[in-house]
């Protein structure tokens, strides 16, 4: 049995990725038969800057190049979430509770051409911009806490 205590959070950064409508990239994970859409995000290389680990995760999952964002907000601070018990030392090699994210808000100055999900190593099956007020709703239930933070961190740009 898992002490979920002694695990310590997974550094980690996610980007809320607004289109010129305003609206939010989402995408489906691969290994997840759930209709859950979520923003990208990840976990961050050791001695990473988080800002670059963002943009590095954007691009990784999304084909979008960091010339095509533009930064507008960060979150001062850090936002947590448990993995649920039925996840707990299955993922991330057991090694974590769930993660600490950094996020950001950009701007997305590309076209939707520009996104290309079947990456080196794809990550999502479906992508598509969602209105804001959605995405709690969309998200696996353990992270729609995480979102609505999310959400009200970056409220006055929305």
């Amino acid at each position: 049995m898992i002490e979920r205590e002694t695990l310590p959070y997974r550094p980690a950064a996610g980007i809320m990725l607004l289109n010129r409508d305003g609206k939010v990239f989402v995408a489906q994970r691969l290994d997840s038969s759930l209709e859950a859409w979520q923003m990208p995000q990840g976990g961050l290389d050791k001695g990473e800057d988080p800002e670059d680990g963002a943009l590095r995760e954007l691009e990784e999952e999304t084909g979008i190049r960091p010339e095509r964002v533009e930064i507008l907000a960060r979150n001062p601070v850090e936002l947590l979430y448990d993995l649920p018990d039925d996840l707990l030392g299955k993922i991330w090699k057991g090694r974590y509770r769930g993660q600490r994210q950094h996020w950001f808000l950009a701007r997305f100055l590309g076209r939707d051409e520009d996104v290309n999900i079947d990456t080196a190593e794809p990550e999502f099956r479906a992508w598509k911009w969602a209105e804001p007020a959605e995405l709690p709703s969309m998200i696996v239930p353990f992270k729609k806490k995480l979102y609505e933070d999310v959400l009200a961190a970056f409220a006055d740009w929305l």
